[in-house]
């Protein structure tokens, strides 16, 4: 193989490489088996024997070693160096640009840890994980015990890798918040379930405690919504403020009631629907959204659920049905006439027409499916001069507390 064929194919290994990681990293959820996998894909990718992301730690201004690769045990967990320019990868973190040594044995002007003489690490490249508008989350390092002559296209290489795994580790970030999130309002539910066994004083009480709380989250999720300047960001933190809101919405019409675990679902439609024209974002004075519900009372589970339904598809229309910005949403829940233990709910709009593309992002269409899935119900779409979305679910007794 020529020189020169012999480079492209490296070249195109190293772009595989870049893309099969990012699939992998969008894929995992555990910040430090992605950090594992970036470490051995950059050594391979680079054809070295060792690699390893280093944390910058603020509090002890050091780089520690979070994961890696070919490291004898006793490396991967412990600090390599102070974050200053004594060391290889203290000075890219500093200066913010890549630190190539290509001989250490040349150059004395760093202080190198002990575990560098035990593998014999003679070359070294660092670069910086830029995290956009936040403080570099550390430094991306591979190492040889061979001397080598890094070209610039090992370090466009791996300053593309670090730039992938920087968004990782913010996405790693965020996930952190909604989980964060998530198990504030499982220990409310708990909380809830185990004090509505014992009064309907202190249900009554849970209710107002966990409606405020789930307002405040939604207040917090909101702040961040304005902190975030990331588009996906923007997206993920915004479906996830509506889906709180219409909770916070199922304990609102809990309150005063006797019937702790149902509640009255065509009033709680007609008070969701008012609110989202309310929360949406831009202009929408052109837009109606109309509510014709009929009441019936069913279990807070099913409320959720259908609730969350509601707001995804409408808020879908507001923001791809009307292109011109004007046009008409309604909502439609009712019982079937010829069989009252089914319930229908109906989303309709008079825009463009809704289009399932393949590889779609619109997550929020994924969840209705699996939601109507969930409460045992069908979903139907018509896509033709409007959107219909026409569901049907069972509708149960609700089981009465008692007090």
């Amino acid at each position: 193989m020529s020189d020169n064929a012999a480079r492209v194919y490296k070249l195109l290994r190293q772009q595989a490489a870049i893309a099969g990681f990012g699939s992998y990293a969008l894929r995992e959820g555990d910040l430090h088996k992605v950090l594992t996998e970036a470490a051995r894909v950059c050594a391979l990718g680079l054809d070295v024997p060792f690699s390893k992301v280093c944390r910058f730690r603020e509090s002890e201004n050091d780089l520690l070693v979070e994961a890696g690769y070919g490291w004898k045990p006793g490396v991967v967990g412990n600090v390599v160096s102070r974050a200053d320019e004594s060391t290889p990868q203290g000075r890219a973190f500093i200066t913010g640009q890549p630190s190539i040594a290509n001989d250490l044995r040349a150059d004395n002007g760093f202080e190198l840890p002990p575990f560098y003489a035990d593998h014999g690490i003679i070359s070294t490249v660092d670069v910086v994980i830029h995290i956009k508008d936040k403080q570099p989350y550390g430094v991306l390092e591979i190492d040889n015990n061979v001397q080598q002559n890094y070209d610039q296209h090992d370090i466009n290489f791996l300053t593309g890798f670090a730039n992938v795994l920087a968004e990782a580790v913010a996405t790693s970030a965020r996930l952190e918040l909604l989980q964060a999130t998530i198990g504030e309002m499982k220990a409310l539910v708990s909380e809830k379930d185990r004090l509505l066994d014992q009064k309907k004083v202190l249900a009554e009480e849970l209710q107002h405690r966990v409606r405020n709380n789930l307002q405040l989250i939604y207040g917090m999720l909101t702040k961040q919504l304005d902190d975030t300047s990331d588009e996906a960001g923007q997206r993920g933190l915004r479906a996830i403020a509506r889906r709180v809101f219409t909770l916070a919405k199922v304990y609102e019409n809990l309150l005063g009631t006797e019937m702790t675990h149902a509640t009255d679902f065509g009033n709680y439609v007609k008070s969701l629907c008012v609110n989202l024209a309310e929360i949406q974002d831009g202009d929408i004075e052109g837009i109606a959204l109309t509510c014709a519900s009929e009441s019936f009372l069913l279990e807070l589970d099913v409320v959720t659920a259908l609730g969350i339904i509601v707001a995804e598809l409408v808020t879908n229309s507001y923001d791809h049905a009307f292109a011109d910005g004007t046009g008409t949403i309604a909502v439609s829940v009712f019982r079937d006439p010829a069989a009252p233990e089914t319930g229908h709910l109906t989303v309709l709009d008079d825009g463009k027409g809704f289009g399932e593309r393949a590889g779609s992002k619109r997550h929020g269409v994924g969840l209705v499916r699996r939601l109507v899935e969930q409460i045992g119900g069908d979903i139907h779409l018509v896509a033709s001069k409007g959107t219909l979305w026409s569901m049907t679910f069972p509708i149960q007794e609700p089981v009465k507390v008692l007090p």
